[in-house]
C-alpha cells in the first residue's frame, strides 16, 4: 500500500493485480476434464470385468451402469473374450478409450484453432481512497 501526501489530506492506492486466463483455455481445461473423467470411467470397468468382479455389489454395479452410457456405441464394434478366473477382456472398451481420446484431443485442438490467443491476461486495478486531514 503506497501513500501519498497531499497538502493536508492523505491519498492511499491500492494495487490489485490478478491474472485471467483467456475463455478458450478455460474451455478447453473443461473439455479435457470431462474427456479425462469418462475415460478413467471406461478404465475402472476395463480392470474391473479383467478381475471378474462381481456385478452384485454395489460399487461394481455403479460403475457398470454409469459407463454403459458411453459404451453404448461401442458395444457391438468387437465381441469380449472370457479369460481364466471369470474374466473378461471387453475389447470394446479399448476401441471407446481410443475414440474417446481423439474426440477429446480434436475437440481441443478446434477451440484452439478457432480462438488462437493462448497467453493469460493480467489485468491490475488501482483504488485511491482519500484519508481524514493528517498532522505533519
Amino acid at each position: 500500500m503506497a501513500r501519498v501526501l497531499s497538502g493536508s489530506t492523505a491519498r492511499r492506492q491500492l494495487v490489485h493485480t490478478e491474472t485471467r486466463s483467456p475463455v478458450e483455455v478455460v474451455l478447453a481445461r473443461v473439455v479435457s476434464f470431462v474427456f479425462g473423467a469418462i475415460e478413467v470411467l471406461i478404465v475402472i470397468r476395463f480392470v474391473l470385468l479383467l478381475l471378474g468382479a462381481n456385478a452384485a455389489t454395489g460399487f461394481v454395479s455403479f460403475i457398470y451402469g454409469l459407463s454403459a452410457i458411453f459404451m453404448a456405441p461401442f458395444n457391438a464394434v468387437l465381441e469380449p473374450t472370457a479369460i481364466a478366473g471369470g474374466g473378461v477382456i471387453e475389447w470394446s472398451a479399448l476401441v471407446a478409450l481410443a475414440v474417446y481420446a481423439l474426440l477429446g484431443w480434436g475437440l481441443i485442438k478446434l477451440i484452439y484453432a478457432i480462438t488462437p490467443r493462448r497467453g493469460t491476461e493480467t489485468v491490475e486495478r488501482v483504488e485511491e481512497s482519500e484519508d481524514a486531514t493528517t498532522q505533519q
